[in-house]
């Protein structure tokens, strides 16, 4: 009798929001006003899951949905774009959530999140992880939202112990205040998670909630004392910057007619997972992860809307050409 070899360490397991996005298919209108909507996967956790997929990651999403037809679409959208659904959990008693958005191009974008009383992937306990999994994975990326609720917090502390501050445990800074009782709470979350991780990902917003700095490199450094080794601060137009201990780089951003900017981040983010796991310089990590963001921000949708490899190579060769 043959045994089956074990399965090799995920590249990535994220953990966090799942859900189904609806967004209007016209632009500048009110939800009221909106007669067609698209229906798309969605989840920040979810959408980094599937932008590192589409790099060629061995990707996996710790999360859960309700037992109704929008978790079934879930399950089915994860694995038809390349995500492994093994951690995905079922919580019978609550409803896969559903997000709204309205689309005002360039720079508003309200969301409207429906995910009351408590929705599923707040529901995780420190019982349901795989935590053999989560130790081995060459990355794991944690959200501030994740942080937000119980039993969810405690998942995540008993993740990060499992960890053991390991290389590339990053947490993504994510702040919605619409899910907190008040900044304040989420500060106090922020700063116990910051000691269990390596990398942190925000923008200046978010850096000020996270470490009370806004000024991104006064940001990074606030971060740096916490503890972590590496802290990335989108800074929107200005492009990102990113400091370790020892130096500092600052790329400028890739500029494109913007349709809907909610899922650049999470594009950046896969993008940034696949380049620190090549172990390419921090400055072509950067610039590759930029383009992948900006690329997702001149489409309608988010989770479909991540680029592949070959995309974003294309135009940072042609950057090169241009800027050599």
């Amino acid at each position: 009798m043959t045994t089956r070899p074990p399965d090799p360490p995920f590249d990535l397991i994220t953990i966090g929001r799942i859900g189904v996005d609806l967004y209007p298919l016209q632009d500048g209108v009110r939800l009221e006003d909106a007669a067609t909507f698209g229906k798309y996967l969605g989840g920040s956790a979810t959408n980094v899951a599937i932008a590192a997929a589409r790099h060629g990651l061995r990707a996996a999403v710790v999360t859960a949905t309700g037992a109704d037809p929008f978790g079934r679409y879930a399950r089915r959208e994860l694995a038809r774009l390349g995500v492994d659904d093994r951690f995905v959990g079922t919580v019978p008693r609550l409803k896969t959530p559903v997000t709204f958005c309205e689309i005002f191009p360039p720079d508003d974008f309200p969301l409207y999140f429906y995910r009351d009383p408590l929705a599923p992937d707040l529901a995780i306990t420190p019982g349901d992880l795989d935590l053999d999994a989560i130790r081995g994975a060459r990355i794991f990326w944690a959200t501030v939202t994740g942080l937000s609720r119980e039993p969810s917090r405690a998942a995540h502390l008993a993740a990060w112990e499992a960890r053991g501050r390991a290389p590339l445990t990053i947490l993504d800074l994510d702040y919605r205040p619409m899910f907190w009782p008040s900044p304040e709470a989420a500060t106090a979350a922020v700063d116990k998670a910051l000691g269990q991780v390596t990398v942190a990902v925000g923008n200046r917003e978010e850096c000020e909630i996270a470490v009370g700095e806004t000024e991104p490199a006064r940001a990074a450094d606030a971060l740096l004392e916490r503890g972590v080794e590496l802290a990335v601060v989108k800074q929107g137009p200005r492009g990102v910057l990113a400091k370790t201990r020892e130096r500092t780089v600052e790329v400028p951003p890739y500029r494109v007619e913007v349709v809907n900017g909610l899922g650049a981040g999470d594009g950046f983010g896969g993008a940034l997972c696949h380049g620190l796991l090549r172990g390419w310089p921090l400055e072509r990590t950067l610039c590759f992860a930029n383009v992948a963001g900006a690329i997702v921000a001149t489409r309608r949708e988010c989770s479909t809307a991540m680029p592949a490899t070959a995309e974003v190579e294309d135009i940072m060769k042609e950057l090169e050409r241009v800027h050599p």
